[in-house]
């Protein structure tokens, strides 16, 4: 035999086993894929909090795992409806269409929650709080296409005790989405999107009054005197609860309830979260989660991490012991994959939905520039300049989510333009204390900006549900209340936001290099090898993948 007829022997064996190889790789899918969404985690909680964690949460994903440092929202707002539905599609919104929480919807003239149907009822409770569906998101999520391609074998179940961070990531074609109402019920709900009646393993948790068992005691998990990476426990920047003087520890949850609107005091705890987790295992049990060869999805939102953060800021002795707490609980979680699933059987990612400021007036305390701005005096002061002006009534429709609407009805009447109107409010905002930057309908969607915070405006900007002048305001200046911290902007501290990769088909490792929260879906899609969602604008993480 040649030389040469061995080198192409050895080429074509080499070439086919290869081929082989990618083969098993395009179709190994794991049995489960667990998205878990913080909600309001900054990056540095992960840095700041690492010593005190235990070995087998946050640190095993970071271990274990992918950790991608510089990770970053591609766009504003950064709030809790357009987070998760940006995670998910694999998009921002000025594709999905989830621009706020709630907005004006200038079609409906009305303010809308980017969650509500009032096409469905509440099921497990008589409740409009049940009256919720995925319905104004307008694209699929990578749930969606793993639903798909599996011919709706594959699962898909989505938990939270916020609806909109249960049901945005689960998508539109979920077998279910769970929210929890506290007040005097404290239950997990649905809707008859999904259901007309709770599964039996839903009516069996709240038939346990496990969320009564949270009603105690909320100390530290440590001694406090050990909490050195947050500020001290007494101070002037945290909101606290009806019924305690000071906003610090030990907390009576039994007491505090009756002024707390009763089990919803759990959410703005810990335990929330605790309460969360074992929701969610009871719904891999519960569904059977990730026991058969097609995969399942699974969607997680721990969300009291922002209502603690709203309540006592992010440089609080609670938001620690929040954090100490949730890695807890993400251990539990990750065991009863490791027994259920099977441990390399499941693929789990964790990130946030936003971050959040520090509170301005701590930051002004310490010399950092910082503020309080009042929404409705420049509101007013807007519809004053433009009634002024142009000697028209109401020019100006709506004003809200640091946007100005037009009211192209009177515009016409009178013959005025949109765009000299969008000059001159423009304009004028931008000579106002506390406002940075004025973008208008024409600069958007006539200019295609790359780079810097103009980028993330416009691709927060929803050609047919935004307004026609969008409003920046200066750094850690909010429209908020003196204790307590927020969130919404295009800064560093809103935008930075953990990703981590764990379980099968990921590396381990770390980098530096800059992702972006649309880059999650492509990625996981790629992992399954199935279709990404119809809107995705983000890119496959490669080197995340093995």
């Amino acid at each position: 035999m040649t030389k040469k007829v061995t080198f192409l022997i050895t080429f074509l064996v080499i070439t086919i086993s290869g081929i082989a190889q990618d083969k098993v790789k395009l179709n190994s899918s794991p049995k489960l894929v667990v998205g878990i969404v913080v909600d309001q985690m900054r990056y540095d909680y992960l840095t700041r909090f690492y010593e005190r964690f235990g070995e087998g949460g946050f640190k095993r994903m970071i271990n274990d795992g992918f950790n991608c440092k510089n990770n970053h929202f591609n766009y504003v707002p950064t709030y809790t409806g357009p987070g998760h539905a940006s995670i998910y599609t694999g998009t921002t919104p000025q594709n999905h269409g989830i621009i706020s929480n709630h907005w004006y919807n200038k079609f409906e003239n009305k303010t809308v929650y980017c969650a509500e149907d009032d096409s469905v009822i509440s099921v497990g409770l008589e409740t409009d709080m049940g009256k919720m569906s995925p319905n104004r998101m307008k694209t699929s999520t990578v749930a969606d296409q793993n639903r798909l391609h599996t011919q709706l074998h594959g699962k898909t179940i989505g938990i939270a005790i916020k609806d909109r961070g249960a049901i945005l990531p689960a998508g539109h074609t979920a077998n279910g989405a769970y929210w929890f109402i506290g007040g005097d019920q404290g239950k997990w709900i649905t809707s008859s999107y999904y259901t007309n009646q709770l599964p039996d393993w839903v009516q069996k948790f709240n038939d346990s009054d496990q969320a009564a068992s949270y009603l105690k005691e909320w100390n530290t998990l440590y001694d406090i005197s050990t909490y050195r990476e947050s500020g001290p426990d007494k101070n002037a920047f945290e909101g606290g609860f009806k019924g305690k003087e000071t906003a610090t520890f030990p907390y009576d949850l039994a007491t505090l309830k009756k002024e707390n609107s009763g089990y919803s005091i759990i959410k703005s705890t810990a335990f929330g979260n605790s309460l969360t987790a074992d929701f969610a295992i009871a719904a891999i049990e519960g569904e059977a989660l990730g026991k058969d060869k097609i995969t399942d999805f699974l969607t997680v939102s721990f969300s009291s991490t922002d209502y603690v953060g709203h309540n006592f800021g992010v440089n609080s002795k609670e938001i620690q012991d929040t954090y100490l707490r949730l890695d807890q609980d993400i251990e539990r979680l990750l065991k009863t994959l490791d027994s259920k699933v099977g441990k390399g059987q499941y693929t789990v990612f964790l990130t946030a939905d936003h971050g959040a400021v520090h509170v301005p007036a701590y930051l002004q305390s310490v010399k950092i520039p910082a503020g309080y701005f009042d929404r409705d005096a420049f509101a007013e002061h807007i519809k004053t300049f433009v009634t002024s002006t142009f000697k028209v009534e109401g020019l100006i429709k709506n004003i809200s989510n640091q946007q100005v609407f037009f009211d192209y009805e009177v515009l016409k009447k009178n013959n005025i333009s949109s765009e000299t109107l969008q000059e001159a409010v423009a304009h004028f905002i931008l000579q106002q204390d506390q406002v940075d930057k004025v973008f208008t309908r024409k600069q958007l969607e006539s200019t295609q900006y790359t780079m810097g915070i103009a980028s993330l405006i416009q691709k927060g900007y929803n050609q047919k549900r935004s307004g026609d002048v969008v409003v920046v305001m200066d750094p850690a200046t909010i429209s908020y209340s003196k204790t307590g911290s927020t969130h919404g902007s295009a800064l560093i501290y809103d935008t930075h936001a953990p990703l981590l990769f764990f379980g099968q088909g990921i590396k381990k490792g770390s980098t530096t290099q800059k992702t972006y929260i649309p880059d999650i879906a492509p990625t996981i899609s790629a992992l399954l090898g199935i279709t990404f969602p119809n809107g995705t604008t983000g890119d496959v993480l490669s080197f995340v993948l093995e």
